[in-house]
């Protein structure tokens, strides 16, 4: 005759090293046979009152599972779906990753400065501000090795020439255009982007011109972008970006740049660049945050850009600035800054066609590096996770000071990074 059903119990199984596993099993069994009127019920994971009848086959599964003394003995659970069986190995994880990360998405900013040395900037440590001969060509070509090739350059403007109106920015001997060209003269295949707007140029600065009132002038600032923008594509960019948020300087750079045969230039909006201050170690590189009022005159210098960048608070305003900015030409959009932004992100995605770009800016480059340096977080394991969450958010390319690391992080295993795993069990 069959042995009579055993009740599954809440058994600890007992830790003796040097005895046959089976044997040590069977004795188990034995002893909760024997204790059969004080039986306890299980009803943290089994059914309660849920009998089940030992068969050889459970017994092999529960010696050969290696697990530690004192696990409880309990039937699997009748589950349909189990979601840890998509997870349970590299391969598997990678084969069902919904998002990936590549060197190919990532563009490098780089900060350039009229200078033979590069100077290294206190706020962002690791990131300076590069000579703009020697020190821009060989983090360039640092980059590219490890595949990224894309770059956006940011000009250290000297102050003596800067001024209210901000001239400097379409100077074709100017910093900004002699780096375009010696980057596409050495790489030709380099993607080349810039930024258009006026505060590295403006003497107050704002990214527009500033009235006495402190009123930012917005279309006299769009005719100054329109020739910033040609300026910047006749010395070789392939990609100019208004990063100014004037009311409608995207149709009139498409414009400008049409009229003058620049047909094939793109244009990547900064289409919900906020007010965020998420901007202070940028704005120190570039000494071009907004200029404290003189006391001796009457002049208004607004202390901030919230007039033109929009509100933190606000979220389907994003959809406005989108709507004008694929209407005036766009063939990028942005949002900046990207992870405190990642609904923003997710919003622009759902609701374009267009690529979606977002900028990694330099405070949240600050805050993951100084963490790191103070061993407080994983800098690799870190940085990968925020350019991932913002990938997954839906942004199709990402402008980070951690470009080149992370590409060199991405070469030091067998594939790209992928789906968040890169090594283990």
């Amino acid at each position: 005759m069959a042995p009579a059903p055993t009740p599954c119990l809440h058994q600890n199984i007992p830790h003796l090293p040097q005895q046959n596993p089976a044997a040590k099993f069977q004795k188990t069994r034995s002893r909760a046979v024997k204790g059969r009127s004080q039986q306890q019920r299980v009803t943290a994971v089994a059914e309660v009152n849920h009998v089940i009848q030992d068969t050889p086959a459970q017994t092999r599964r529960l010696v050969e599972a290696n697990v530690p003394a004192g696990t409880p003995i309990v039937p699997p659970q009748d589950l349909p779906s189990r979601p840890r069986r998509n997870r349970r190995s590299v391969s598997f994880r990678n084969a069902v990753a919904e998002n990936f990360l590549h060197p190919a998405h990532l563009i490098l900013p780089v900060f350039v400065h009229d200078g033979e040395q590069n100077i290294p900037i206190a706020s962002m440590p690791g990131v300076s501000r590069l000579g703009w001969r020697h020190g821009l060509i060989d983090s360039v070509a640092e980059a590219r090795s490890y595949g990224v090739n894309q770059v956006v350059i940011f000009p250290k403007t000297p102050d003596h020439l800067k001024t209210r109106t901000a001239e400097e920015a379409f100077n074709p001997a100017g910093l900004a255009q002699r780096s375009i060209r010696l980057l596409k003269d050495t790489f030709p295949d380099l993607e080349v982007y810039t930024d258009v707007a006026l505060d590295p140029y403006n003497s107050d600065g704002h990214d527009g011109i500033v009235r006495d009132d402190g009123v930012i002038l917005n279309d006299e600032t769009v005719e100054f972008l329109c020739r910033q923008a040609v300026s910047q594509a006749r010395a070789g960019a392939d990609v100019v970006s208004p990063s100014d948020m004037m009311d409608g300087r995207i149709g009139a750079i498409r414009r400008a740049l049409d009229r003058e045969g620049f047909t094939h230039v793109s244009i990547m909006a900064y289409t919900a660049k906020y007010a965020s201050a998420f901007y202070g170690p940028f704005r120190d590189a570039l000494a071009s945050a907004p200029a404290a009022a003189d006391g001796s005159s009457k002049r208004i210098i607004p202390p901030n850009k919230k007039t033109y960048q929009q509100d933190p608070a606000n979220y389907r305003e994003a959809l406005r600035e989108l709507r004008a900015d694929e209407a005036e030409g766009a063939d990028i959009v942005m949002v900046k800054p990207g992870m405190p932004y990642l609904d923003i992100i997710r919003l622009l995605r759902d609701n374009t066609t267009l690529p979606v770009s977002a900028y990694h800016v330099s405070g949240e480059y600050a805050m993951l590096k100084a963490a790191a340096l103070q061993g407080w977080l994983n800098e690799e394991e870190a940085v990968l996770e925020s350019l991932l969450s913002m990938r997954r958010a839906g942004a199709d390319i990402i402008l980070t000071y951690f470009a080149s690391d992370a590409a060199k992080w991405m070469a030091g295993d067998r594939s790209p990074f992928i789906g968040g795993t890169k090594s283990g069990l």
